[in-house]
């Protein structure tokens, strides 16, 4: 994988929480989205843990807030359904979701920013999929830009 690309997966798992959280077992493959009654992680990968059902009370509301987050990139379960069909993946294992978040760069063109060296732009290009990122409205918080930019180069010089 281009390190660039590699930075910017280890950029999200940062931002989103779940590669430096302190439950995770397996650098953020393993967490659920943080709800009401504190953080969780599971340890079945045979499927994502909202694949049959359920969700995580994040936020008592008004209105309240339900949410299917799981895994390094927070994906929803209703988009793993999508993904596991059309990329192919049998299980929710730390490569497939990998496989997952890089489809989701190639499909907001992130990819081709990266490669390019436009870091913002590919931020940007992807802050609809991440609430951790800025220029969203999911109003969940999130990092700065310059935090983002940031935190990647030091990934990018991390990355062998």
């Amino acid at each position: 994988m281009d390190p660039k690309l590699k930075a910017m997966l280890d950029l999200i798992g940062w931002s989103e929480g779940t590669s430096t959280s302190p439950i995770t077992r397996n650098d953020g493959y393993d967490v659920i989205v943080t709800g009401a009654n504190g953080p969780s992680i599971f340890t079945d990968y045979s499927d994502h843990p909202f694949a049959n059902g359920g969700s995580v009370l994040v936020r008592n509301g008004p209105p309240p807030l339900y949410s299917t987050a799981a895994g390094r990139y927070q994906l929803l379960a209703r988009y793993w359904r999508v993904y596991r069909v059309q990329l192919n993946l049998r299980e929710y294992l730390p490569a497939s979701q990998d496989v997952v978040a890089l489809q989701q760069l190639k499909e907001r063109g992130a990819d081709v920013k990266l490669l390019a060296g436009d870091v913002q732009g590919a931020i940007e290009a992807l802050s609809n999929i991440w609430a951790s990122f800025p220029g969203n409205n999911y109003n969940q918080g999130g990092k700065s830009m310059d935090a983002l930019i940031a935190q990647y180069a030091r990934f990018l010089e991390l990355v062998p």
